[in-house]
């Protein structure tokens, strides 16, 4: 911590030369893109696609996970989209799942997580089609079999995504795209789901 502490304490002697760019950012904000990923911390938008403050608007959950859209049950992440989509007026989402995904991995593996309550009941109530599943039982974070079911898990928080009322009518009215990717933490490679193939391939 002393370290993240000591960066903080001279970030504002570092970004004179900046000093307009952050200007700038002081009277408003109109990013490229919402960019939907997991909290882990080895994911790391900006580092990723090279975006500079104020590009994206991160939308950050235990698990990439987008919950169904009720609108009688106000929630953070529906709010979060909405703001980007019809305050903001992002043109592009991106749904970025990742290789050694620990929400993943425990779900498909049917780990115990009784001590860890909350987020049991997050994950399984969001992603129930992923628990108990045999296909990545025994495996780590880097083999295919879960790479692959972390594929179709972001593949499927896409598909929540389409059902949230501003992004069906971004998306119907072409004012929108929506991209799934694929992020490997230990090679750095981003693949692109191309919905043509239904394969995810190199960007």
């Amino acid at each position: 911590m002393h370290q993240l502490t000591a960066h903080a304490r001279s970030f504002e002697d570092r970004c004179v030369e900046r000093g307009e760019e952050f200007r700038r950012l002081g009277a408003g904000q109109s990013p490229q893109a919402l960019f939907l990923t997991c909290s882990d911390s080895r994911v790391v938008p900006s580092l990723i696609t090279g975006a500079a403050p104020g590009d994206l608007f991160e939308l950050r959950t235990a698990g990439n996970i987008v919950p169904e859209y009720r609108p009688e049950r106000p929630a953070g992440e529906a709010a979060t989209i909405e703001y980007a989509v019809r305050v903001l007026g992002v043109e592009h989402i991106v749904v970025c799942g990742h290789s050694h995904c620990g929400a993943v991995g425990a779900l498909v593996r049917g780990e115990d997580l009784t001590g860890v309550p909350a987020v049991r009941g997050w994950l399984e109530s969001a992603a129930p089609a992923l628990s108990g599943g045999a296909e990545a039982a025994g495996a780590d974070g880097g083999t295919p079999e879960l790479a692959a079911a972390v594929q179709r898990h972001a593949l499927t928080q896409a598909e929540r995504l389409r059902a949230h009322p501003c992004v069906a009518e971004g998306l119907a009215a072409g004012r929108l795209s929506l991209d799934v990717w694929f992020y490997e933490v230990h090679t750095g490679a981003v693949r692109r789901h191309r919905p043509e193939t239904g394969r995810f391939e190199p960007l």
